[in-house]
């Protein structure tokens, strides 16, 4: 059973940068890999997904241009570089993965704490 570790959640202020990451605990490389996140006092929200070639990318609307995904499958681990902060980007954040045969994020993790400060 894969399971998925997140790191480098933090308080930042609006404007700021922060990079998360999510180690696997095992091989990634048939896996998509995303981000999504749970703002308070709403529905889980999906951000940015990753194909298994790493290039292949979709963000949501919201994060286009300030969020960056990648993976590395030799190390098992996918990032988020996440620029200009804002107040609205404070939620949980999951690192989440679907494999074979690709039918729903069914591995999730803990999630980690964001939190922008305005």
């Amino acid at each position: 059973q894969l399971q998925l570790v997140e790191s480098g959640g933090g308080l930042v202020q609006a404007g700021g940068s922060l990079r998360l990451s999510c180690a696997a605990s095992e091989r990634i490389g048939s896996y998509y890999m995303a981000w999504w996140r749970r703002a308070p006092g709403k529905e889980r929200e999906f951000v940015v997904t990753i194909r298994q070639n790493g290039v292949d990318t979709y963000y949501t609307d919201s994060v286009k241009g300030r969020f960056t995904i990648s993976r590395d499958n030799a190390k098992n681990t996918i990032s988020l570089q996440m620029t200009s902060l804002k107040a609205e980007d404070t939620a949980v954040y999951y690192c989440a993965a679907t494999g074979p045969p690709y039918d729903g994020w069914n591995y999730w993790g803990q999630g980690t704490q964001v939190t922008v400060s305005s």
